[in-house]
């Protein structure tokens, strides 16, 4: 008699296999029980769509990390999620994860700014490159730096026009001095990266044409006509047609390196990076407007937080800044130009303009996007979540800064570890490249300021992150003449 079918060997061998996949089963459940699974931190996601993005742009003082942020480092501690910019995200406040992140750039982590900034920036720009791309344009970008400082008619040019604002103040009580720096600013820049002066016809265009594309990156994007997003695109396209129109005409021209130049004319890095550079015009192009965004706007804002900070500081942060640069301009003859020398001794300025950069926070935070799953100490960032890296709060810790409120340049000299709690422009391999040139930059134009005249601000005047730092009125300055 044939067994019954239940018992068959087929049907016990199949019995074998689901208790086998059972008891796996329950031993991985076990497992799992035993070993806790990394969380999510703590956060709030806000309202469908919009998330808590409009709560996190919030206007608010840039000496001061905002209503935003104190409450949820007060709910949810100094690492929390939310949704922003249209995506989930890990917003830290902490130090080490801060550090962590800019480490690990291009390796954990990768440069995710919004898709609307790619229309305003190009795909080619060094803010939203990555990989062997970010490499080279970095490169281009170092060399310039390096190319500045080594060369005596830069230096000679920033004191120069450092001199010839100083003179144009002398018949006025009042400047908006943000206006007026950004035109140094970018005078520097365009006379050093393009061999043109500032109030040339090309000049004035870029100039004009470089305010509204600033402020595209401080709006809603919205690709509409009208909207200041709209006219951004079309003022980086404008920018982008004469910086081409001008590679035409050198190329035309012949005007190369080793040509010579007549007058006062010198060399300038366009037809440096035109002659030595492997880089095809789109890349030039993003090249030279990278640079005059940094060269322009970020300088110009740090010019216009150090002279706020000034005003509102005790009287002996101004007096120790001008007894330096008196002791410098005493060591040289009527007339002579600043020097490379000259600047390694203004060693009170750069812990000037450092504690500017802490206090101001020209750039509040950073975008990025984990590669892949990453888990920092109890932390759980999943593959695909925004990451945002706060420098802000950072830098307004009070268990990192004694008094952070206060600004205090002398804390660089008795604080070792300064430069590792300040992380202004960034860390790791995507450090901002161009911070020592502008250091240089802005410390010959305070030799001249601080020896020539004395001012103050109105009591309504104050740098505000809208997220990038603005002044309620172009910081509206009373201006005096030193007696001495």
């Amino acid at each position: 008699m044939e067994a019954p079918a239940s018992f068959s060997p087929l049907s016990i061998a199949l019995s074998l296999a689901m208790a086998a996949v059972i008891l796996c089963q329950l031993l991985l459940k076990l497992f799992a029980a035993a070993t806790p699974s990394p969380s999510l931190p703590p956060g709030c996601m806000g309202f469908p769509f919009v998330g808590e993005t409009l709560s996190f742009l919030k206007p608010h003082h840039s000496n001061s990390i905002g209503t935003f942020l104190q409450y949820h480092c007060s709910r949810f501690g100094t690492v929390f999620k939310s949704h922003l910019f249209g995506s989930p995200a890990i917003v830290s406040c902490d130090r080490e994860l801060n550090m962590f992140i800019l480490q690990n750039d291009d390796k954990l982590f990768k440069v995710s700014y919004p898709k609307a900034m790619h229309g305003i920036l190009g795909s080619n720009s060094l803010i939203i490159a990555a990989g062997d791309t970010h490499r080279k344009l970095r490169n281009v970008v170092v060399s310039f730096v390096s190319w500045c400082k080594s060369n005596p008619t830069f230096l000679h040019s920033v004191d120069k026009l450092s001199v010839s604002l100083m003179e144009s103040w002398r018949c006025q009580t009042r400047v908006f001095f943000c206006k007026e720096v950004k035109m140094f600013a970018l005078s520097v820049m365009v006379k050093e990266l393009l061999g043109i002066e500032a109030n040339e016809s090309v000049g004035l265009r870029i100039l004009d044409e470089f305010e509204t594309y600033m402020k595209g990156f401080v709006s809603l994007p919205l690709n509409l006509p009208g909207t200041p997003y709209y006219k951004a695109v079309k003022a980086r396209a404008k920018l982008s047609g004469i910086v081409k129109e001008m590679m035409k005409e050198r190329k035309k021209k012949g005007l190369v390196v080793g040509v010579e130049k007549e007058g006062d004319d010198h060399e300038n890095f366009l037809d440096v990076i035109m002659s030595n550079w492997k880089l095809d015009e789109e890349e030039i192009v993003s090249v030279v407007l990278d640079i005059l965004l940094g060269g322009y706007e970020t300088t110009a804002t740090l010019m216009g937080l150090i002279v706020y900070f000034l005003a509102h500081s005790p009287p002996n942060v101004l007096a120790k800044l001008k007894e330096e640069h008196e002791a410098i301009r005493n060591g040289k003859g009527k007339g002579e130009y600043l020097n490379l020398e000259d600047y390694k001794q203004m060693e009170f300025t750069c812990n000037v303009i450092y504690e500017a950069m802490r206090c101001g926070n020209v750039v509040k935070f950073l975008h990025r996007e984990a590669i892949k799953d990453v888990k920092f100490k109890d932390i759980f960032i999943p593959s695909g979540w925004k990451v945002h890296p706060v420098f802000s709060a950072i830098h307004l810790d009070p268990t990192l800064h004694p008094y952070p409120q206060q600004f205090n340049p002398w804390r660089w000299r008795d604080d070792k570890e300064m430069s590792k709690k300040v992380t202004p422009f960034g860390g790791g391999p995507r450090l901002c490249p161009g911070i020592e040139l502008a250091k240089l930059e802005i410390a010959f134009f305070l030799h001249h300021l601080v020896l020539n005249y004395r001012w103050k601000t109105s009591s309504d005047e104050c740098p505000l992150a809208y997220p990038y730092v603005e002044f309620k009125r172009d910081l509206l300055l009373e201006i005096q003449p030193c007696s001495c």
